[in-house]
Formats: structure tokens, sequence, C-alpha cells
């Protein structure tokens, strides 16, 4: 119980930002959840199982918040979101059942890249061009399978992926960052799903109130707290210059993606 202040602290921090930036709070969420697991002595070699878990359970909540909100204004393309969903929900399990199989330092690797990426990615806006239409079922299972795949790996909603994607799909801007926060939902389901499964699988003690890869002691004050500054987030956006803080969560990024790199080291 000693831990609750980080844990509340933690979920205010990804809740604002989630609220201002519209992303999920995967990023930030995991590497300093390693940090804190790590503070409090859990299982080495089973720290960023724990964190890409709990991250996942938490995002279900988070998730449900934006899709009402990009459903309420019409931006959600549902039938984009059932020609991809059982992809995202094969891959997503397939992930995380992968991901029990690996050390904590390929996965710490693996977050590492994907963290600066994302951060690159957003610091240099860099968008696919259109190129092509939306294909066919065969081809969204392909892509879901992909989708869900990799965001169970490094614990995110699948914006940083689904977005591009169907921008390159032709699809508008406004309706893909809709979209994704709706394919947000079933990557969380089924990544929070296949953590909990796959930890409750394995015979190596786990800290106690864990649920599996899943410790709901974190959980639960990091959606208590990112529940309530959400819609502060939100509120920030129509008055200050997002840029700006957009910056300083690039920066934060990059900050959290070198000081995961020096552990490994």
């Amino acid at each position: 119980m000693e831990w609750w202040p980080a844990y509340l602290l933690l979920g205010t921090i990804v809740g604002f930002f989630a609220g201002l930036l519209g992303i999920g709070g995967g990023l930030i969420m995991v590497p300093v959840l390693t940090f804190i697991f790590s503070a409090q002595h859990f299982p080495p070699d089973r720290i960023l199982h724990l964190a890409l878990g709990t991250t996942m359970a938490a995002i279900i909540f988070t998730s449900v918040s934006s899709l009402r909100t990009h459903h309420a204004h019409g931006a959600v393309n549902w039938q984009v979101v059932r020609y991809i969903t059982p992809g995202i929900i094969v891959g997503t399990l397939a992930g995380a059942t992968l991901v029990s199989m690996l050390s904590s330092q390929f996965l710490s690797v693996i977050f590492v890249v994907f963290i600066y990426y994302a951060a690159t990615q957003m610091l240099l806006r860099i968008t696919p061009r259109p190129g092509r239409t939306l294909p066919g079922r065969p081809g969204m299972f392909g892509a879901g399978s992909i989708i869900g795949a990799v965001s169970s790996f490094v614990a995110i909603g699948g914006g940083l992926l689904t977005v591009p994607f169907l921008s390159y799909c032709n699809v508008r801007l406004q309706h893909a960052i809709g979209t994704a926060a709706a394919v947000g939902f079933p990557i969380a389901m089924a990544g929070a799903i296949g953590y909990i499964a796959n930890g409750m699988a394995q015979s190596q003690p786990l800290p106690e109130y864990s649920l599996g890869y899943v410790y709901l002691p974190a959980l639960g004050w990091i959606v208590l707290a990112s529940t309530l500054t959400a819609p502060l987030g939100a509120k920030t956006t129509h008055i200050v210059q997002t840029a700006t803080l957009k910056k300083i969560f690039v920066v934060l990024l990059y900050l959290l993606g070198t000081k995961m790199l020096i552990g490994l080291f």
C-alpha cells in the first residue's frame, strides 16, 4: 500500500496526456511501472511482463472513454471495426502468448526501439500518403493481426499503427483516429486476457494481488486517477497551445526510452 502515491501520480499524468493529445498511456506506463516494480523487488525476469499486462488492462478503461467520445461525433467507421477486429483479437492473443516466452531483457530492447520510433513519429509528424483503398476481409484480417501482435508486445491501444494504416487506405484522418480509438478496445481486452491467462499458466510465483501478469493494486490506482484527469486534459486542449505540451511529451518519451536503454547495460 505504501506505493499507492506513485501509482496515483502515474495515473494522473497518463490521464492528462491522454485527454490532451488523444493518445493512450502505454508508452509512459510501461517504463514507469518497470521502475516502480523494480523498486518493489518483484521477480526481475517478470517485471516487464507485469508492466505490459497491467498497462493493457488499464487501457481497457481509457479506450472506452475515448471510443464513446469519437462515436458521439460520428467519427467511427464501424464496418472497418467489424472487419479488422477478428485479426486484432488473434494477433493480440498470439502476441501476448509469445511475450510470455521471451526474457524481460529481449522485451526491453523491443520496447525501447518502439518508444524511439513513436517519439520520432510524433516529433516529425510522419504520416503516410494515401496510396490505396481499404482491402477486403482477408486483407483487413491480416492488417489487424499485425497491429494486434505489435500492440501486445508494447502495450499500446494500437492508435500509432491503426491511424497510419487507415490513412494510407484513404480513410479521412478524423475517421481514422475515431476508428483507431474503437479498435483500441478489442486490443486492450484481448491483450489483458492474454497476459492474465499466460501469467496464470506459468509456474514462477508472482507478487501477491497479481492476476496473471496484471498487478491489481497498480491497475486500480492508475485507472482511478486517469479517469479523473483525462477530462482535464481534454479541456486544456482548448485553453493552451498543445504543440508545446506535445513536444514536452515527446521529450519525456525519449528520456524514458533512454533510461530503459541504460538499464539494459
